[in-house]
């Protein structure tokens, strides 16, 4: 699978290195664009910086030569985690002035997958509106909300369970969290 994967400066960075360090880039074509902002959250969130696994290729967020902010060579899916509202605003509204928001426009004209997770709260009307558009249009507005049914003992292992859904709608097998589990019958 190709996947584009983007970092704006919402806070919540620890999401996209979790998501870096379980997806197999030996299997996987990951294509990698930080915002501005994100490098500036990240230097703040992630002790040591982003750690960018060997495999994974990085595009300057300004570079329109990314072969894949264009209709002819698309990635199959885009995560943008974790996605500021002000990015999520932007790709509703067309404005595609970086390869960030240019893929994530190619994305939601050829139908491909296009994960959107969000670290922002409360949400504003004007969130709830832009997030209702990019749902109309095809995208997968996914909240930055762990859970804690498996009782999660550390940082990572909370993150990992919003990791796992992301992964879970990328299509891929893992075993990055633990999954609900049905009462036995009685």
């Amino acid at each position: 699978m190709r996947i584009g994967i983007g970092i704006t400066g919402a806070s919540g960075t620890i999401y996209a290195q979790r998501l870096l360090d379980h997806i197999d880039c030996q299997q996987h074509d990951v294509h990698l664009v930080l915002s501005r902002y994100a490098k500036l959250v990240i230097a703040e969130e992630l002790e040591g910086g982003l750690r960018i696994p060997e495999g994974v290729q990085e595009h300057p967020v300004k570079s329109m030569h990314a072969s894949f902010a264009s209709g002819s060579n698309p990635v199959d899916a885009l995560v943008i985690v974790p996605c500021s509202m002000g990015t999520l605003g932007r790709i509703a509204h067309g404005v595609s002035e970086d390869v960030m928001l240019r893929t994530a426009d190619v994305m939601l004209k050829e139908n491909k997958k296009m994960i959107l997770v969000v670290r922002e709260t409360p949400y504003n009307l004007v969130h709830i509106r832009n997030m209702e558009l990019l749902i109309l249009a095809g995208a997968t507005i996914m909240p930055a909300s762990p859970h804690f049914y498996h009782r999660p003992s550390t940082l990572q292992a909370l993150v990992d369970t919003v990791v796992a859904r992301i992964l879970d709608h990328l299509g891929m097998e893992h075993n990055v969290s633990s999954r609900w589990k049905a009462d036995p019958e009685q």
